[in-house]
């Protein structure tokens, strides 16, 4: 029973915690998503180039398998409020990103509007939000600040940078790293800052439900060739998914030894069970069983103990991760600045074989290779076979 129990907890343990990076991981993805598209074009050498004007770009954009296809103009700028100012991005988007993104779910306050009445308005994230101390009561505008193409900087600065007002219809909370960073305005008014006529500095894109991701990626990139590199949302952020999978993988061995460890009260246990049994055996002998099939009974019985500390383990963790995400009993804080209340976790089913494998194999080889040596040892010589 000490030996089902330790497995049990080291399986248990196992299921928890990778359900728990899986929550975290799909936590992150799911508030990407809401501002990545799934598919972003831009150009392999230089900052802009004109969507309209490319007929390969036009090809790409009445493919059967693009739902949506937005130019966007992005640049760092200097945003001001009131006598505050902050170094952001403005992102200028056009009509079709609403449909593109799901950044008017995410809305903080006020609402997700770029147009009314004639008149631009402004999105901007919660982290700018703080750091200018901004309040939409539209009394004050956001004065954003971009230098000026062709001029450098000279005795006044400020010859050298466009400046244009804005006010802000509403503030979005998403990811930290969005949040802390975007503005975003209609294209026409950040081209018109830039001095850009159909300048993009790139394209997003939306594919159809039920169309193929990877093969759809594949086929803008070919047709579009060298001039032009296809990211999806994976490569978009790939260095933190990567960091992400290797934390994930790194804790399974941990835990993984930690099980190993856990694993030698199997062996303590046959080793006792094999000496207490000395005259079992021998009756066994006597009766004409062979040392390979008295093996094959503690190595059973060993394997035994792996497999039911392993299933009960499966179970309580998938039990415990049901509570948790149901009832969300561990929180994380009441500092109220986290995306979620609890912890989150997401429970998949490749995780959970790959557990229950991973267990059995140690419990096979903790069962295996002692068994014949304590059999051996304690029991008889393989010379006398």
């Amino acid at each position: 029973m000490v030996s089902v129990v330790g497995v049990t907890i080291g399986t248990m343990a196992l299921v928890i915690v990778l359900s728990a990076f899986n929550g975290f991981d799909e936590m992150i993805r799911a508030t990407y998503n809401s501002f990545d598209p799934d598919l972003k074009i831009t150009p392999h050498r230089g900052k802009t180039f004109e969507p309209t004007k490319d007929s390969l770009l036009q090809k790409v954009k009445n493919f059967d398998e693009v739902a949506v296809f937005s130019e966007v103009v992005e640049e760092n700028a200097l945003i001001q409020y009131d006598e505050k100012q902050y170094l952001g991005k403005i992102k200028g988007v056009d009509s079709d990103f609403e449909n593109l993104s799901g950044v008017d779910s995410m809305i903080y306050d006020g609402k997700f509007s770029l147009h009314k009445e004639n008149r631009q308005f402004a999105v901007i994230g919660r982290g700018v939000q703080v750091r200018l101390s901004l309040s939409l009561n539209y009394m004050e505008p956001l004065i954003i600040y971009v230098p000026e193409r062709g001029r450098s900087i000279g005795a006044n600065p400020n010859q050298a940078f466009n400046r244009k007002p804005i006010f802000t219809s509403g503030v979005f909370s998403t990811q930290r790293e969005y949040d802390m960073e975007y503005v975003i305005v209609p294209i026409e008014f950040a081209r018109d800052l830039l001095d850009y006529k159909t300048e993009a500095t790139k394209v997003e894109i939306k594919i159809r439900e039920g169309a193929n991701l990877n093969r759809t990626q594949d086929k803008i990139q070919n047709i579009l060739g060298a001039e032009y590199d296809v990211q999806n949302r994976y490569q978009m952020h790939e260095a933190l998914y990567k960091v992400m999978k290797s934390e994930k993988w790194s804790i399974f061995m941990i835990l993984t030894f930690i099980l190993i460890v856990a694993s030698f009260n199997i062996l303590g246990s046959l080793t006792m069970l094999i000496i207490d049994k000395k005259q079992d055996i021998m009756i066994l002998r006597n009766l004409g069983a062979n040392l390979k099939t008295i093996r094959r009974i503690f190595f059973m019985e060993g394997w035994l103990i792996s497999i039911i500390g392993s299933v009960i383990g499966v179970a309580l963790g998938i039990f415990v991760c049901w509570l948790q995400q149901y009832f969300g009993i561990v929180t994380l804080g009441q500092g109220g600045s986290f995306i979620v209340d609890h912890y989150p976790v997401d429970i998949q089913l490749l995780d959970i074989f790959g557990i229950f494998l991973t267990v059995l194999i140690i419990g096979f080889l903790v069962s295996y290779f002692p068994v014949r040596y304590i059999t051996k040892r304690y029991i008889v010589d393989e010379k006398t076979e």
